[in-house]
């Protein structure tokens, strides 16, 4: 009986322990120190990116191209729910907690360990909502006892991080105009940084800074020319000169929209974003450069003032938008080291920039058989081929459609949202690219208040017969591309690379897999059962290395691909994130 006793008492004590590992603690709170220091420290994710400057790359050695064969699922938690669309979103971690948003505006914090709901936040939805492409959302911020994040009807909602309750709710804009929100926000400096979605709506992009604590408006800057921000509840200063690179009244409702979010360098206190199409994509009633749509732009984090802008594509006639991140890097060339930059263009041009001043670096292309512009000029300006323009309406004959042309890339462009990785051990950014072109034509259009504004007509299509999606490697000071991965469906997830020499993404057919990130081996993959269009993340916990990523086909492609969604046909949509972790015992052998 005695026996008895102290062996239900040991396992008492054993389950206790156990329930107690597997309890989250919830965070104290996440710093500034905490998210500038993102990069550095492994058992946590609290930034989107994996630090301020969104290289993506964690210092984790654990999992390495011969310890990765065993890595295996720990849980798959399920979104649930009928709302089984593109799940773009990327975790964050947290003293126990994953936090993870999904399509339809939702958030969930879980356990991190076990994958149980802790809370789940549902955003209520108004009818009529205006989503360009698909009902995504890419993510979350910590700050504080705080979550943050953006909903698809513009507007901005923070939440307790240990109850899922609102704090606070913000309007962004009016959703009836076009506006709404899908990127995950960024914190500096005690402020939420976003920008706007809706840029195929004619609304005019923008930078805003809120108090991360209350929510209130700080600072405000539109990114067309001859629109005035604000500062502290104030008129502020113009961007630009009205008409200086704008036609008439086209600027009012000039696109630019900034929809993908931004990034932060600590180095040089500059706050960069991309900034979208211009508005209408029909160029031909705007000539002129049309300043700051498809551009990067530098920002003072203090007053939203713009430092510098470089513009990829000056008069975009193709909706090749500028947005995709801007990430800060550390340049070797020549002997010198520079503060560099470095985006991957929907344009099909790789760019790296003095991230101090925005002067070019260089600007050599990354995808096959690009042929709008015939290379990039030594001050980082297209060298336009006219032939490959759209051509303008009013010239035809019935003035109803101009000259079909077909661009190199397409619209979805060589690179889309899907953010790329840098690896300062390899010296190699990671990028997720596709080849393909469009036949593209231009129409005739006026603006109206929530109604689509483009003045195009378009169709995807493939430019190669065996693939479409390559996972690229490029070397930053050369341009070259060190090894390629060909895909047959498009790419549209985002990459993350290791410490441990590994270089992850997922796939439409629903594979997530592994590279050696020197030869771009596939060293492993794994089915989870619906097509992968998010980013991936690895965390260390209790001695462990773990991978988790959402999964949920969805996204531009299926909406827009034309011919080339045909090789997406039949991939089950779904809702879910998944966890993975190699084992202590399997990483000792």
């Amino acid at each position: 009986m005695r026996l008895r006793h102290r062996f239900l008492t040991a396992v008492g004590a054993m389950a206790l322990l156990a329930g107690a590992a597997a309890t989250p603690a919830f965070a104290e709170g996440v710093s500034e120190q905490d998210i500038l220091n993102d990069a550095k420290t492994t058992n946590d994710v609290v930034t989107y990116g994996l630090g301020p400057q969104a290289q993506r790359y964690s210092p984790l050695k654990t999992l390495n191209r011969d310890t990765i064969k065993g890595l295996v699922p720990a849980y798959s938690f399920s979104f649930g729910g009928e709302k089984q669309r593109g799940q773009e979103s990327q975790a964050l971690v947290k003293d126990g907690v994953l936090y993870v948003t999904g399509s339809y505006s939702r958030l969930y914090a879980i356990n991190s360990r076990t994958g149980e709901k802790l809370w789940e936040y549902n955003a209520r939805l108004p009818e009529g909502i205006l989503p360009c492409c698909d009902v995504v959302n890419r993510g979350a911020a910590l700050y504080k006892d705080k979550v943050i994040f953006g909903t698809l009807d513009a507007k901005l909602v923070a939440l307790d991080q240990k109850t899922g309750k609102v704090v606070w709710k913000k309007d962004i804009d009016d959703f009836k105009a076009g506006y709404s929100y899908t990127a995950a926000p960024i914190i500096v400096k005690g402020k939420v940084i976003t920008g706007v979605s809706g840029g195929e709506f004619g609304v005019v992009g923008r930078v805003e800074a809120r108090d991360a604590d209350t929510g209130e408006l700080v600072w405000q800057r539109p990114v067309i020319e001859g629109h005035v921000g604000t500062l502290n509840g104030k008129p502020s200063t113009m961007t630009g000169k009205v008409n200086e690179t704008w036609p008439g009244d086209m600027w009012k409702f000039g696109g630019g929209a900034t929809w993908l979010g931004g990034t932060y360098d600590p180095d040089t206190n500059l706050i960069y974003f991309g900034t979208g199409n211009p508005g209408p994509w029909n160029s031909a009633l705007r000539p002129g450069d049309n300043k700051w749509s498809a551009s990067r732009i530098a920002l003072n984090p203090e007053n939203g003032e713009i430092v510098w802008g470089f513009q990829t594509t000056p008069h975009d006639g193709w909706d090749f938008d500028g947005v995709n991140e801007f990430v800060p890097f550390e340049l070797n060339k020549g002997g010198k080291t520079i503060k560099a930059g470095a985006t991957a263009d929907r344009n099909g041009f790789f760019y790296v920039l003095d991230r101090t001043n925005g002067k070019f670096v260089s600007g050599t292309p990354f995808v096959s058989k690009i042929n709008w512009a015939k290379g990039i000029d030594d001050n980082g300006r297209p060298i336009y081929d006219d032939a490959f323009r759209p051509g303008d309406p009013s010239k035809s004959e019935d003035g109803k459609k101009g000259k079909t042309v077909f661009a190199v890339p397409g619209f979805l462009g060589a690179k889309n949202w899907m953010p790329m990785a840098y690896s300062p051990d390899t010296k190699l950014f990671y990028v997720p690219s596709n080849e393909w072109g469009m036949d593209i034509w231009n129409e005739p259009v006026n603006y109206k208040k929530g109604a689509a504004y483009l003045g195009a007509g378009f169709t995807i299509k493939p430019v190669f017969e065996d693939h479409i999606g390559s996972l690229k490697a490029i070397d930053p000071a050369t341009g070259k591309v060190a090894w390629e991965y060909k895909n047959k469906a498009p790419l549209w997830a985002g990459v993350l690379t290791t410490g441990g020499n590994l270089v992850f993404t997922g796939t439409p057919e629903g594979f997530l897999k592994a590279f050696d990130a020197k030869t771009g081996e596939e060293v492993w993959k794994f089915q989870v059962g619906t097509g992968v269009v998010a980013s991936p993340i690895t965390w260390e916990q209790d001695g462990e290395q773990w991978v988790g990523v959402a999964a949920g086909w969805g996204g531009a492609v299926p909406l827009w691909g034309g011919e080339v969604a045909k090789t997406t046909a039949g991939i089950n949509q779904g809702g879910s994130f998944w966890a993975f972790k190699l084992p202590k015992t399997v990483a000792s052998r």
